[in-house]
């Protein structure tokens, strides 16, 4: 097992079920046992938020937090706010590696996932 924690951040919604698809994935990487500790956050109307996620990140003794961007593309909030929210963390506690990784984006999975999702929709 990593002495990382994976931290998976999502924009946040009002409506519960929207956050529970973030929630959920955060179960199953949890259960593959890879990571020391899993945790979701939201960038706004939701918690825990980033900095309290990051927090719950170090608390469990790690000495690395990815920061996964739950988004498609590196957009105003992954550019700046994301990257702003790393800076903060890392400033808190200098002890503690925080990495944000890329966003979603273009990786090539993403299109298997379309297609499929198209298939299922055109059935």
């Amino acid at each position: 097992m990593s002495t990382s924690a994976l931290l998976l951040i999502a924009h946040g919604s009002r409506r519960p079920e929207a956050n529970a698809d973030l929630d959920h994935l955060a179960g199953v990487l949890r259960a593959r046992g890879e990571w020391l500790h899993v945790q979701p956050a939201y960038l706004e109307l939701c918690e825990p938020s980033i900095a309290q996620a990051g927090e719950m990140c170090v608390a469990a003794g790690v000495k690395q937090v990815v920061m996964v961007p739950y988004f498609l593309s590196a957009g105003v909030h992954v550019v700046e706010d994301l990257t702003a929210a790393r800076g903060e963390l890392a400033k808190r506690h200098p002890a503690v590696k925080f990495v944000l990784a890329e966003p979603l984006g273009r990786h090539p999975l993403l299109l298997d996932v379309v297609e499929e999702r198209a298939r299922e929709a055109g059935r």
